[in-house]
């Protein structure tokens, strides 16, 4: 079993309920050391990921993961410290709005613990260009998105969808619950458990290699 998760977790549960500057600042040494520990796995994790992905090798754990400051300008929530850890892992840069790899681990909030792939919230030219490369490549994209194993471990869609069909294009369109897609992403639930086993790097970029061929459809569509 990890060592350090149990009391990661235990700091993420007394930050709930001590979420103030005073008492992080009381409990700063502590939060480092359990940071230093998850961003070494997160470079195992990432280690594991470029065995399948090469061009991953450039990413570091310092260089993927988000910081546990939140941005609180225009929310009216003001705590100001998350209660997760987060990564994103791409070619691109944690800042990229490219179809990559996303780590989210902490306690329960807008977001579940687990991994994330794909695209999210592309502006509407990206939109519009991948609406089009699905449907004018529909069969390439079908093979990728009803892999059994992708079907197993990323049921179904995460993200926002239009109600009905985007402007300009047929309610009855054969691909309108593709068309619909705001986000085009995929998600695997993990709970606490999962990170408790030591191997959960390697077990989390087993895991995202099966979304790999869906990542490379989208930034290859972007890129045409």
């Amino acid at each position: 079993m990890s060592g350090y998760i149990s009391e990661l977790y235990t700091f993420f549960e007394e930050l709930s309920e001590n979420n103030d500057r005073a008492w992080f600042a009381a409990n700063r040494d502590r939060y480092d050391m359990l940071r230093e520990s998850w961003l070494a796995d997160l470079d195992r994790m990432i280690g594991a990921m470029s065995a399948w992905d090469p061009a991953l090798r450039t990413q570091t754990a310092r260089g993927c993961a988000y910081r546990i400051y939140r941005d609180t300008r225009f929310s009216p929530d003001k705590t100001p410290f998350k209660l997760f850890f987060s990564a994103a892992i791409s070619l691109w840069g944690r800042k990229s709005c490219r179809a990559g790899y996303y780590l989210h681990m902490g306690l329960p909030g807008l977001m579940d613990s687990g991994l994330y792939g794909g695209i999210w919230q592309p502006d509407a030219a990206m939109l519009s260009k991948l609406r089009h490369a699905m449907v004018d490549n529909i069969e390439e994209f079908t093979e990728i998105i009803t892999n059994p194993d992708l079907v197993k471990e990323f049921p179904g869609w995460c993200g926002q969808m239009l109600r009905t069909a985007p402007k300009g294009w047929d309610r009855n369109h054969p691909c309108i619950e593709l068309l619909r897609l705001k986000d085009i992403g995929k998600f695997h639930r993990c709970d606490r458990s999962f990170f408790m086993h030591e191997d959960w790097p390697e077990r989390a970029a087993g895991l995202f290699r099966l979304l790999k061929p869906l990542n490379d459809f989208l930034n290859y569509s972007l890129d045409e």
